[in-house]
């Protein structure tokens, strides 16, 4: 059976490849600050002139991400693409640019966090939709951000009633979960799979979907994928979204998968590891995002 190359760092494998794409949350940041190590690896990759892409699965719109990166350690011009999940679901709803987002009707139930001012701005340019507070009037919901001290069973009697009127459900960010303040907090992700489980219709556009990677490359002349390496915590998104678009790519496992690599975090043939299993597999493994 193939296994991971295991890395201590970057270093290791620097000259083979040219483009770095990036993940955030667990591998640049926590979510407050940027990891020394990982401003120190970016720093290390910009002065060899390597090309640095950013792809978050973030309902967050990409000038604000591009905004936040100096207060976590990080210069946006190191950057030559940031791009999220909640940009790409941002554009599809504004151009109606996918089949999905083609066929929607006007009124919108949106599923958001209602303490934070980002929930309400996202939505402020997308005059053409209905923003409805009931449920029983939506013809789609938009779901981006988990609402304050919301558990994922909170949300069943909404998906409940979307189910029974056949509503699609847009998830804006499809991660299941991400590491904040050291701790495990649940994303829409997790939202959107249980009413996909459900029999529910949902959408997405960020990883491990390839649009997401398209986008965030379709700059670059000449792509040759062989050179390209994504960096990342998450095996179903990060990972799989890799292997979908035909790259190589590093799990860094002190990120969501923690609590799998513990005890050595250099070992990917361990009983905790569920994932070997699997069909999904990364080019390497390294314990942090470290040069």
């Amino acid at each position: 059976m193939k296994f991971p190359i295991v890395i201590k760092g970057l270093n290791e494998i620097i000259n083979k490849y040219d483009i770095f794409i990036l993940d955030q949350w667990g591998v640049m940041h926590d979510g407050r600050i940027g990891f020394d190590y990982a401003i120190n690896c970016v720093n290390e990759l910009v002065k060899q002139k390597k090309k640095l892409i950013i792809i978050s699965n973030s309902s967050k719109r990409k000038d604000l991400t591009i905004n936040r990166l100096p207060s976590l350690g990080y210069d946006p011009n190191d950057f030559d693409e940031v791009m999220t999940s909640g940009e790409m679901i941002w554009q599809s709803l504004k151009k109606s640019n996918y089949d999905f987002t083609k066929k929607l009707k006007k009124n919108c139930y949106y599923l958001y966090d209602e303490t934070k001012n980002e929930g309400t701005e996202y939505i402020s340019k997308l005059k053409k939709f209905n923003f409805i507070k009931d449920i029983k009037d939506a013809d789609f919901i938009l779901a981006t951000t988990i609402s304050n001290k919301m558990k994922t069973l909170d949300y069943m009697p909404i998906l409940e009633l979307a189910l029974k009127k056949n509503i699609p459900l847009i998830c804006a960010n499809p991660d299941f979960e991400t590491l904040e303040n050291d701790s495990l907090t649940i994303c829409m992700g997790t939202i959107a799979e249980l009413y996909k489980s459900l029999g529910g219709s949902i959408f997405i556009l960020g990883k491990p979907k390839k649009d997401i990677y398209i986008e965030s490359t379709k700059q670059i002349i000449e792509l040759d994928k062989s050179k390209i390496l994504a960096v990342g915590d998450s095996i179903y998104h990060d990972i799989q979204g890799a292997n979908l678009f035909g790259i190589d790519s590093v799990l860094i496992t002190s990120g969501i998968h923690n609590s799998i690599f513990k005890d050595d975090h250099s070992k990917w043939n361990t009983k905790l590891n569920n994932f070997k299993n699997s069909d999904i597999l990364p080019t390497y493994m390294c314990s942090n995002f470290k040069y």
